[in-house]
């Protein structure tokens, strides 16, 4: 019998993708707790103008992202910052501050879960993070760091 999911279910297929399951299973399971529906003309046009739309969602998304990687790969952000004596920082540069500027300067806002460093700011000098803008989408934003 075929149905249209109307849920990921694990091991059947994703949501709006019509998959044949055995009568059974799509009678006594999927179609009582509204997990899938009937295959009618209806029902698929309705899933397959839900997944057009999705895909252009996503791909608008991702034209976007790929646009934000190279705004923030065109520029470099610089944090003046008080230096002690070996030109090590009082405190460190943090990704809430990377992403602060990151929308101050870029107008794009990041969440600080989304920036990478390899090591702590702890230090005058340059430094490359990696903000994750999308699935598959990474800038490297240069980050210099000076003396206040």
């Amino acid at each position: 019998m075929k149905v249209i999911l109307n849920q990921d279910i694990k091991g059947v297929g994703k949501k709006f993708q019509t998959v044949e399951v055995s009568e059974g299973y799509a009678r006594n399971f999927l179609l009582p707790k509204k997990l899938a529906n009937m295959v009618d003309n209806k029902n698929s046009n309705e899933a397959k103008n839900k997944l057009e739309s999705i895909k252009f969602k996503k791909n608008t998304e991702l034209e976007k992202a790929n646009e934000d990687k190279r705004k923030i790969e065109k520029k470099y952000i610089e944090f003046k910052h008080k230096v002690g004596e070996n030109g090590k920082l009082f405190g460190s540069v943090t990704e809430k501050e990377i992403s602060t500027e990151i929308k101050n300067e870029f107008d794009i806002i990041v969440d600080k879960k989304k920036i990478i460093l390899k090591d702590n700011i702890k230090e005058i000098g340059s430094y490359i993070a990696s903000v994750k803008l999308y699935e598959g989408v990474v800038a490297k934003l240069k980050i210099n760091v000076v003396r206040m």
